[in-house]
């Protein structure tokens, strides 16, 4: 879809659908929906006075213009009480808007930006949310389905800004709105994707690609030969009980400048989970093709960055591969050896990621950043924990780090939620015949998991984001399901990984 930023008034626009906004109690609607109301007669002041609007969240209101407008028909969303108004509400907004646009059919529609009057944001940030709504709004995945859709999406959409002198922020706003959106509905793509349309093998092809749009990233593909070498025995025990090789994915971003900050990002990339030997229920396990959602959005973070032209040396590492049972695989009692040194007894093959990931944060050493991220749809405890959909679970040994973390959910919409890294959780996963073993009991599942992965993070700021219950959206399509996800992967940790990113090269001199 083509985006665009103009200057205008709203009411002036000839479009097929224009797009105002009203706040939940207002009677008299006063800004640009209150010229389009004026040129219009009175029409959505009437349509107030009788209760078929009340701009309540979610509302949408579709009034045919009969001539009074250059438009043929004006769209007014409900932005819901302005108190509790935010810029995922904007985002909200704009996906309401996007997808009652496909509903009518319209090949374009424009909109104001959202959020930039009465809400009191700034333009530029609200303009990146409205069309990072829109974007993620109309997603759909639809790579192997033959029959085209019903209703197409629309192909163009404009905000209008009224004061020209300021459209410069619309226009820019709406650019980094466009990178972080479609990165995130790569990320959507990899994990709805069946995992034999993506293998280990599929993530170390599409990371090339990635790497080649920009002259300043690279890629490396490290076959199990090479980890063998590094002697990652915890990720190489993860993958011998599979026919499909595994790839140790290593993406620099400016891998040639020594004055830049480096940040390490580590994506989990187990590409199908049976859970190995110690297999997991039938029911619903072809939802594990989503066990690399963190992987999927280190890969679109990547994308996004170089994108964005950041200045920062960011490192993308994904362990992938699948974890599955067979007369090769690993099994319950096993004790492998990380990368580090430290030796992992195995109680179960089903807490695999903490593994691959073992090795993986002890390779980001190498590169001495200033920060490491890992996320990972690690445990069901976390989702016990937060909820289906509601947080992910952050950890981290660093203060400064996890504020920044909890500054860029603040500002991306994707929350995460502080939990703690007690001694307690170390003394659990006390092993018999290693140094670690790879679960304790269930209680305090999420925070063992945690402190097992930092047994690996000597030297350098560290968090852990467990996405468990963010990675797929189950819901359906009710007012109880936020608009701008559908069912399937959420790309949950794009934006809030760019917006970690952003902020951090925002902060050099």
């Amino acid at each position: 879809m083509e985006i665009r930023a103009i200057a205008g008034a709203i009411q002036s626009i000839d479009d097929e659908l224009i797009v105002v906004n009203l706040f939940e109690g207002v009677e008299t609607p006063g800004g640009a929906t209150g010229a389009v109301d004026q040129a219009m007669g009175g029409a959505i002041r009437e349509a107030i006075a009788h209760g078929d609007l009340r701009g309540k969240k979610g509302e949408a209101l579709v009034l045919y213009t009969r001539g009074a407008l250059p438009a043929r028909r004006v769209l007014v969303v409900g932005l819901g009480p302005r108190d509790r108004f935010s810029l995922q509400g904007v985002r909200e907004t704009a996906a309401v808007a996007a997808k009652k646009a496909r509903e009518l059919g319209v090949r374009s529609f424009s909109s104001i930006v959202h959020g930039a009057g009465a809400g009191g944001f700034p333009l530029e940030a609200a303009a990146q949310a409205v069309v990072e709504g829109t974007i993620l709004g109309l997603y759909r995945y639809r790579e192997l389905k033959s029959e085209p859709p019903e209703r197409p999406d629309p192909e163009q959409f404009t905000l209008v800004q009224f004061d020209a002198a300021r459209l410069p922020e619309v226009q820019a706003g709406a650019q980094v709105g466009q990178i972080v959106a479609e990165a995130a509905c790569l990320a959507r793509d990899l994990i709805n994707r069946p995992a034999n349309y993506a293998t280990p093998t599929d993530l170390a092809r599409l990371a090339v690609e990635i790497a080649d749009e920009f002259e300043a990233m690279r890629c490396q593909v490290l076959s199990q030969e090479d980890a063998a070498q590094l002697g990652m025995g915890a990720f190489l025990g993860v993958a011998q009980g599979s026919n499909q090789p595994a790839a140790f994915i290593v993406m620099e971003y400016h891998p040639d400048r020594e004055d830049l900050d480096t940040i390490v990002l580590v994506g989990k990339g187990i590409t199908f989970d049976s859970g190995g030997i110690s297999l997991k229920p039938s029911e619903k396990m072809d939802r594990m093709r989503g066990d690399m959602g963190g992987a999927a959005a280190v890969l679109a973070t990547m994308r996004a960055i170089g994108r964005l032209a950041l200045p920062l040396h960011v490192v993308g590492l994904v362990p992938a591969t699948e974890n599955m049972p067979g007369g090769r695989a690993y099994k319950p009692g096993d004790v492998l050896r990380a990368m580090n040194g430290k030796t992992i007894e195995v109680l179960s093959t089903d807490a695999e990621g903490r593994l691959i990931l073992a090795d993986a944060l002890a390779y980001a050493a190498r590169f001495q950043p200033k920060a490491i991220v890992d996320l990972a749809t690690l445990t069901g405890a976390c989702v016990v924990a937060l909820g289906q959909g509601v947080a992910a679970g952050l950890f981290s040994s660093d203060d400064g780090l996890r504020a920044r973390l909890c500054a860029a959910s603040e500002a991306s919409g994707e929350r995460i939620w502080p939990m703690p890294l007690y001694d307690e959780y170390l003394e659990a996963i006390e092993s018999l015949t290693a140094d670690l073993a790879n679960v304790a009991g269930r209680e305090g599942g999420v925070g063992t998991s945690a402190i097992f992965l930092q047994q690996f993070t000597e030297g350098y700021p560290w968090a852990h984001l467990d996405i468990a219950g963010m990675v797929f959206e189950e819901r359906p399509d009710t007012p109880k399901r936020p608009p701008h996800l559908q069912k399937g992967g959420t790309g949950f940790g794009v934006r809030l990984l760019v917006q970690f990113l952003r902020d951090w090269a925002s902060e050099r001199p």
